[in-house]
């Protein structure tokens, strides 16, 4: 079983219940793992149901649930009143993720307007997915998953060993890959250097989109989730 698989099999803890299954997802569970790393110092629930875009009754049992049926959260212990934070067992689970999804920030629109049609109307999100080429057809599966939770949809774009190019399904008639401008490779090669990653062949950069930077980010890595599962 690869790290992967473990992941997801360890998550299954989370959606057991003796009554009504839980509202939250996958993806609001990594999400939620990757904001509290961001808030060290504790986040509570009100603020967490703003960032994953879920009710005030789902955060809670996600909350609970990552408490005491995985331990991967606990409460602030100098100050309590600044909600939870991960513990190590939450901190080692994440770099797990981390090793697949190295990168989930926000885009600047400026950069991708060649991949964003009016790009002036969505926030915009993108992800690295690591080696996952061969998991991706022709990207309808991903803007897909985008839409499940709300965004606008997804852009895939595969790294051939020298570029990013979209799938060999939207190249032309003629089978000649689609490349995408200078300007624009050079904004990916920089913002994944930035993080200490690396662009490596068969390495997926998903851009996806939303009406508010929340919806994007989401959408963004429901899209990515596809290609790991």
């Amino acid at each position: 079983m690869n790290d992967m698989n473990e992941i997801f099999e360890e998550l299954k803890k989370l959606f057991e219940s003796d009554t009504i299954r839980p509202t939250f997802d996958i993806v609001h569970i990594i999400l939620a793992l990757i904001i509290f790393a961001k808030n060290p110092d504790g986040i509570g629930r009100y603020k967490l149901k703003k960032n994953l875009l879920i009710g005030s009754g789902t955060a809670r049992s996600l909350v609970n649930k990552l408490k005491e049926k995985t331990n991967f959260i606990k409460l602030a212990e100098d100050n309590k009143r600044k909600g939870h934070i991960l513990t190590e067992k939450g901190l080692e689970f994440l770099k797990k993720v981390k090793k697949k999804i190295p990168i989930l920030e926000e885009g600047d629109p400026k950069f991708l307007e060649e991949i964003i049609i009016e790009k002036e109307k969505y926030m915009i999100y993108f992800c690295l997915v690591k080696n996952a080429a061969e998991q991706l057809n022709s990207g309808i599966e991903q803007r897909d998953a985008a839409i499940k939770v709300n965004g606008s949809g997804a852009t895939c774009l595969v790294f051939n060993g020298s570029e990013l190019i979209f799938p060999a399904s939207s190249a032309s008639q003629n089978n000649e890959e689609l490349k995408l401008s200078k300007r624009v490779q050079k904004y990916f090669k920089t913002k994944i250097t930035d993080h200490n990653a690396e662009l490596e062949k068969e390495d997926i950069v998903i851009i996806g989109f939303g009406k508010d930077s929340e919806t994007a980010r989401l959408a963004t890595l429901n899209s990515a989730l596809t290609l790991i599962k």
